[in-house]
């Protein structure tokens, strides 16, 4: 950069002062072919300023570039009066002016310290151009936006921001520090403000004649449509919640002054009066949380607010928009529990008068969802009205943009009232098929339609087998690799998945079918894969036969090929499902994943270095040990034959490595499972089983620790995890209802040896049975290879025996 920087300079300015001179002699052809080179080079100057030098404040060409910025944005600025707007020099002129601030805006950015020479320069250049009639006739709306960033830059930079402790800060962060505040005067401070409220904020004539030519495109727009994003209003309200932030110990008092002078009623007629309070109410709803401490806002809402909300007349559109959207902006701040029923009520007459603007911009701010203060008690009454009239509402609007944010809407409505939205869904589930299929194009509202059939089917529970026609097809496509929605829909197709099974009360041919989009999911082996096994979990816990009897082959070619290459997490996961297929059926379970078995074995055997898997792994044997002796046997035999090693000595391996890694497990259930398989060795003559009979017991006084209580009235010790009977669980208003999943979960846990076999009564057992096999002398010397601590406390645990 150094070598070629002082040239471009020097071409930089010749071909600008050839512009500017042929310009003056009224030249356009030849004008526009400098102003051509004027901008190349300056864009090659931009490059070089920006990235060519390591500490560029100490090159004096650099800055002396950097303030010449200043002095030619001016002349161009001045230039672009006399020329016309058709000119072909016009919108050249503006790109250049733009790339002029963009030379400021990179600099700021990359070298925030070495800006500080131009700090004040730039706040004076800006603030003159936006703020005062400096700028009137000359500026342009792209160029406000790039001075507006610029001042925002450098209020919100943080290298700019002395510590709180000053003597922590170096001399430049204080130099800037310095600088700023010298600026920012409270006059500068007050003029910036009330020009961004009154000028910058006030709705336009085009804005107002689009609301009454289509209110429902204005709402989009006013609401972050894609020409909103990038425009001036955005801009300047961002620059207000920056500055106020920065400065709201001197601010607060100018826009509380604002609000003061506009309480009460405004005149009709005076439409400019109407835009200002628009205007300052917007400035308040955008300055909430720093306005928390100066306005009672619940006061304000029942003195003034809901009263403008009932003003019916025409022309206070604007105001009756605004408010609706202030409390939006206030209630996740300072809104009193208390107010919320007058403020539904307030929505309800809004809905019901069918004003489409302020419903959807309060509906844009506001969520039931994200709101920590709504109790469900209080919006009940107006459930019923609410609802029909936001499906009402749905029905009417036509944008993609709208109809999805009200779905949005009545979902965490749904979401928030589950159960008790049952009653008033059925014309929502009669409409949502037609939407589904006019939405084919439009790929975002149909995920707005998923994530709706989502809390639907969890609201229903059981009766949303009643959607499973339009319900099905809906998941079968989303989920369906093949087909080009699933990028979109995937996501939240398996979400649905899922909560469908859960709330299945039983399995249907349809709802076996759609598991073939599962193996190539499998493959596609991305962050869905998690919720794949939920969903594959779920089929098992709602019908293991069925389901595995059609894809238990297919299950298991897929696992072994995803454990060739998967995360920690991954394996865990795939795992767990097998885990969960011997639980649910221990005869045919170990058989039907027998492939996977092997590995799982010699993970235990080569002591697995993650504790994670190997908890899992001991959960899987576990489980295969107790509840299907015959197969491991089998498997003993087969892993004897495949590492050329002694069945004992295999099996005393085994032991040995489960009783050094029990401390791997940490849940409670998989501990007295270990200690329930190993006792199950037990009676037994085997050498091998008998020198490992110290560890079984070790385990299984450790397994006595975490599942016994003491009865404190009678002294004595039970067993906290056995379950005799099924019971409903008691709900309360707060609390979600327990799915069918849940509830074929605790039926499974009644056949389950880990919650119906009794630790303490098992172990008793095993040793009578042991003592009965070896004799009174033979047992005294096996329990002698027992320390005596232990020893001790099994027979505290045994006590009644």
């Amino acid at each position: 950069t150094s070598s070629i920087y002082s040239f471009t300079c020097s071409l930089w300015n010749h071909h600008t002062d050839t512009f500017l001179q042929q310009i003056c002699t009224g030249d356009e052809a030849a004008a526009a072919n400098s102003l051509e080179r004027t901008l190349l080079s300056l864009k090659v100057l931009r490059k070089l300023t920006v990235h060519g030098f390591v500490e560029p404040h100490w090159n004096a060409e650099v800055m002396g570039f950097l303030h010449a910025v200043f002095e030619r944005l001016k002349q161009f600025l001045e230039c672009s009066r006399s020329i016309r707007a058709e000119s072909i020099c016009r919108d050249r002129l503006e790109k250049t002016i733009i790339l002029f601030t963009k030379v400021l805006l990179d600099f700021l950015d990359q070298h925030p310290f070495s800006f500080t020479a131009l700090i004040q320069r730039s706040l004076e250049f800006s603030v003159s151009y936006v703020f005062t009639e400096a700028g009137e006739g000359v500026v342009f709306e792209q160029f406000i936006v790039q001075c507006m960033n610029l001042i925002k830059m450098i209020v919100k930079n943080y290298a700019y921001k002395p510590s709180k402790n000053i003597e922590d800060s170096n001399p430049e962060t204080l130099e800037a520090h310095k600088i700023k505040t010298a600026f920012f005067t409270y006059p500068t401070l007050m003029e910036i403000c009330r020009r961004l409220v009154t000028h910058y904020f006030l709705l336009t004539k085009e804005e107002l004649t689009m609301w009454e030519e289509d209110p429902e495109s204005f709402t989009v727009e006013e609401t972050g449509g894609d020409s909103w994003k990038y425009s001036l209003r955005p801009c300047t309200e961002v620059l207000f919640i920056d500055i106020f932030h920065e400065y709201n110990q001197t601010l607060t008092p100018v826009l509380l002054e604002m609000v003061h002078s506009l309480q009460g009623s405004t005149n009709m007629e005076d439409t400019n009066a109407i835009l200002i309070k628009d205007a300052v109410y917007n400035a308040v709803g955008l300055a909430a949380y720093e306005l928390f401490d100066s306005v009672d806002f619940d006061q304000w809402f029942k003195n003034q607010l809901l009263a403008e909300l009932q003003v019916s007349h025409d022309r206070y559109k604007p105001i009756r928009r605004r408010v609706i959207w202030l409390i939006g902006q206030w209630i996740s701040v300072k809104f009193k529990s208390d107010l919320r029923p007058v403020l539904y009520e307030a929505i309800r007459n809004l809905l019901q008068d069918r004003d489409l603007v302020s419903v959807l911009f309060f509906l844009n701010v506001y969520l039931p969802v994200d709101d920590f203060e709504f109790r469900t008690d209080q919006f009940l009454p107006y459930l019923e009205s609410m609802f029909t009239l936001l499906f009402q509402l749905l029905q009417e609007v036509t944008q993609c943009d709208t109809k999805m944010h009200v779905l949005h809407v009545l979902s965490c409505v749904i979401e928030r009232v589950n159960m008790q939205i049952r009653p008033y869904v059925g014309c929502l589930v009669q409409y949502l098929p037609l939407l589904w299929k006019q939405s084919e194009e439009h790929n975002m509202l149909r995920c707005a339609i998923l994530t709706t059939l989502i809390h639907l089917v969890q609201g229903l529970g059981a009766d949303s087998k009643n959607l499973y026609p339009f319900l099905l097809p809906v998941i079968q496509l989303s989920t369906d690799v093949s087909q080009p929605p699933h990028v979109y829909l995937l996501e939240d197709g398996l979400e649905l998945w899922l909560v469908t099974l859960e709330n299945s009360p039983c399995l249907t041919p349809e709802l076996l079918r759609i598991f073939q989009n599962m193996s190539a999911l499998l493959e596609l082996s991305s962050e869905n894969l998690k919720n794949c096994f939920k969903i594959i979990n779920a089929y098992i816990f709602l019908s293991s036969s069925e389901f595995l009897q059609m894809y238990a082959a297919d299950l298991c070619r897929s696992f072994c090929e995803l454990l060739k290459d998967i995360t920690t997490e991954g394996q865990v996961q795939v795992l767990k499902v097998v885990e969960n297929v011997l639980k649910v059926n221990p005869v045919l379970g170990p058989q039907m994943f027998q492939p996977l078995l092997p590995s799982v074995f010699r993970g235990i055997i080569d002591g697995e270095r993650y504790p994670v898997v190997m908890s899992t792994y001991l959960g899987i044997m576990g489980r295969v040990l107790l509840q299907n002796a015959r197969f491991f046997s089998l498997l003993l035999s087969q892993m004897a034959c495949e590492l050329g090693q002694e069945l004992d000595q295999l099996l005393g391996n085994m032991i040995e490595m489960w009783v050094d890694r029990m401390d791997n497990i940490t849940q409670p259930e998989r501990r007295k499972l270990s200690a329930l398989a190993l006792l199950s060795l037990l009676p037994s003559l085997n050498g091998v089983i008998q020198d490992k009979f110290c560890g079984i017991i070790n385990i299984s006084v450790e397994g006595l620790h975490d599942v016994m209580t003491e009865d404190s009235e009678t002294g004595t010790y039970k067993d906290c995890m056995l379950m005799s009977h099924f019971e409903e669980p008691q709900v309360t208003e707060d609390e979600e209802p327990p799915t069918e999943q849940d509830k074929r979960k605790k039926i499974l846990a009644l056949k389950d040896p880990v919650h119906t076999v009794s630790l303490q009564q098992f172990i008793y057992e095993k040793l009578k049975a042991q003592q009965e096999l070896l004799g009174e002398q033979g047992f005294h010397a096996l329990m002698e290879t027992v320390d005596t601590e232990i020893v001790s406390q099994l027979q505290e645990f045994l006590q009644g025996f």
